[in-house]
């Protein structure tokens, strides 16, 4: 099947992945008719020309009707949420999202949409599979019997159910990828909601600009994640809504990685060594997480290639950008 036909809405536009898949699907030929988000325009991390922009609260049914009128694709990406820091003291919050995925759903239905792309995120995984660093990669059947992250994964969780119901009962075709840790440009990098790529990619360039060459590490920096950069997010995203994959999929590097190493290659990057001071006490998330990618390499013949120390230069380096030019993280 191909979708350049038809015409695409975006929710979450003004967020960072959500920016970037605006820009992407232009360019590949997909019309983006409408970009929404609920932050004013000003406060988008990325505006593209030639879309209708809307800052709209999807929360609320009527601005779903009107964010998906008169389009045929829904991408939403739209949701509260941020790196550790922000996701475990905004449980409330984060679960409030169960309201804009669920109107989404009935406006999306009602408008007889063709297709609908959700948004989901490892963060769904059983945690008592996440407590040792040497983590087995997780695999989509891991997410039940049912312990994801409490406030942000279980609302990711719920509405994936609500997908699937929807498509059961009412025909409305879902797609669901649950991302691993995305990162890259265009993104935050302070204020809170960052993520542990831009947030050491921060403390480093803050620490060698500062001369103090010291960096405070959350937990005892042997936690083990995968990162992805933002361009395969966006090619993988599309890819899977143009496919016949009937069930939520991890969409994820699966190059493994301590914090520490996630500093060391930071560090290189920089130029420069730091003493590390570890804060046992700050949020820190899972022991370990990894994309298992059996089904997407299966199902696609593709997988998030990019490596971690290429995405992480470029991350870095816009950043320093940011700094030198006195830009504050969104």
């Amino acid at each position: 099947m191909i979708l350049d036909q038809d015409e695409a809405v975006v929710c979450g536009a003004g967020g960072f992945i959500g920016g970037h898949l605006v820009k992407s699907l232009i360019a590949n030929g997909v019309k983006v008719v409408r970009a929404v988000d609920v932050k004013p325009l000003n406060e988008w991390y990325q505006v593209t020309e030639g879309v209708e922009n809307l800052s709209l609260d999807l929360k609320d049914l009527s601005n779903c009707k009107t964010a998906v009128k008169g389009t045929t694709l829904v991408y939403q990406l739209a949701a509260d949420m941020g790196g550790m820091g922000f996701i475990e003291n905004n449980k409330a919050l984060c679960m409030l999202s169960v309201l804009t995925n669920t109107h989404m759903l009935m406006a999306a239905k009602e408008a007889g949409v063709k297709r609908f792309f959700f948004s989901s995120s490892a963060c769904v995984y059983n945690g008592e599979k996440q407590t040792n660093p040497d983590v087995v990669a997780l695999k989509e059947s891991d997410a039940y019997p049912a312990l994801p992250e409490d406030g942000y994964g279980w609302e990711k969780l719920f509405s994936e159910r609500m997908c699937r119901h929807f498509e059961e009962d009412y025909g409305l075709t879902c797609r669901v990828a649950r991302y691993h840790n995305v990162y890259g440009p265009e993104g935050t990098w302070d204020g809170g909601r960052e993520k542990a790529p831009a947030a050491i990619c921060r403390k480093v360039l803050e620490a060698k600009n500062s001369g103090k060459h010291e960096i405070n590490i959350w937990g005892d920096g042997k936690q083990t994640r995968s990162f992805m950069f933002i361009d395969d997010c966006v090619k993988d995203t599309q890819m899977i809504m143009n496919s016949d994959i009937d069930e939520p999929i991890n969409l994820g590097s699966s190059e493994l990685v301590t914090i520490n190493q996630l500093v060391d290659i930071v560090e290189e990057i920089a130029g420069v060594k730091l003493t590390r001071h570890y804060n046992l006490d700050a949020p820190k998330g899972v022991n370990g997480r990894n994309s298992d990618n059996t089904l997407i390499l299966e199902k696609l013949g593709w997988e998030p290639s990019i490596k971690l120390r290429d995405g992480m230069e470029k991350t870095y380096r816009w950043i320093e950008e940011q700094i030198a030019t006195g830009t504050k993280g969104k």
